[in-house]
């Protein structure tokens, strides 16, 4: 092979895929040895892990992406997936419109969360008992952030954001039968806690603090929390695109035409 050739074929370089004509293969597994054999969770992964889970593992993670599939058209992501399917486009577009709406504010809880996790394990490492740990992460947090930590508190569900609760169980569970440590369980109640403390009434756990805690016990860097909510969110995406599309419309805003937003004149620099 010439040197330029080398050059084209270096040019990217991957360990998730080996494809050539009449062959297929992910992580080193052809692709028809996976397709009837592994769920589409144990397949989300082994691409992004590189190896394939347990069975009670993919369980687990199934169980987050399920809790976040939808939060209903008041979430911006799904509002302007519907919006963007009154505007004649594809559902390519419309996945596309409400999957980059997740960023740091309506999506990004759940990486930030797993970071604040993340720092609170690392202060146990380093010889500090869970509550200080998680006093010490919190107040680093804030310095950073501000007043509100993800993962916590819920603007709708009050006092309790019933997929919390049920998500935390399931992690129990899983510490129980030796699938995860429960390290990061520990954690996540510890700040709900704390935060309650310091506020003087108890705060709800949100999903995002939840999946946070399934995420970080698994193994996944927080970066991939934000990946694997959107994946999860998409789901919810489609749908309501799809629901759109079937009801009609044409370029629906974000609010019915007898309703105008109020003007108010600039005020000018005297």
């Amino acid at each position: 092979m010439s040197k330029d050739a080398n050059a084209v074929r270096h040019w990217w370089r991957t360990s998730i895929i080996d494809m050539a004509p009449g062959r297929i293969a992910f992580r080193g597994h052809p692709i028809e040895d996976l397709i009837g054999n592994v769920s589409f969770g144990q397949m989300i992964w082994m691409m992004t892990q590189g190896e394939l889970p347990s069975p009670d593992q993919a369980a687990l993670l199934e169980c987050a992406l399920v809790a976040g599939v939808d939060h209903g058209p008041q979430a911006p992501s799904i509002a302007a997936a519907r919006m963007a399917a009154t505007c004649g486009v594809g559902l390519n577009n419309v996945l596309a419109t409400g999957v980059n709406m997740l960023g740091d504010v309506h999506g990004g809880a759940g990486e930030q969360c797993a970071e604040l996790y993340e720092d609170i394990a690392a202060r146990i490492d380093a010889g500090d008992d869970l509550e200080t740990a998680a006093r010490d992460g919190i107040a680093a947090w804030r310095a950073t952030h501000g007043k509100i930590v993800s993962g916590f508190g819920h603007r709708f569900h009050k006092p309790v954001d019933p997929r919390a609760p049920r998500l935390m169980a399931l992690v129990r569970d899983a510490a129980n039968a030796g699938t995860v440590s429960g390290r990061f369980a520990d954690i996540g109640e510890a700040v709900q806690a704390e935060i309650g403390r310091q506020r003087g009434t108890p705060i709800a756990m949100n999903i995002d603090g939840a999946t946070a805690v399934i995420f970080c016990e698994l193994g996944f860097p927080p970066p991939l929390s934000r990946g694997l909510f959107c994946l999860s969110r998409s789901v919810g995406v489609l749908a309501h695109g799809w629901e759109q599309m079937q009801q009609g419309g044409r370029n629906k805003g974000p609010m019915p035409p007898a309703y105008l937003p109020e003007y108010k004149p600039q005020e000018k620099d005297e």
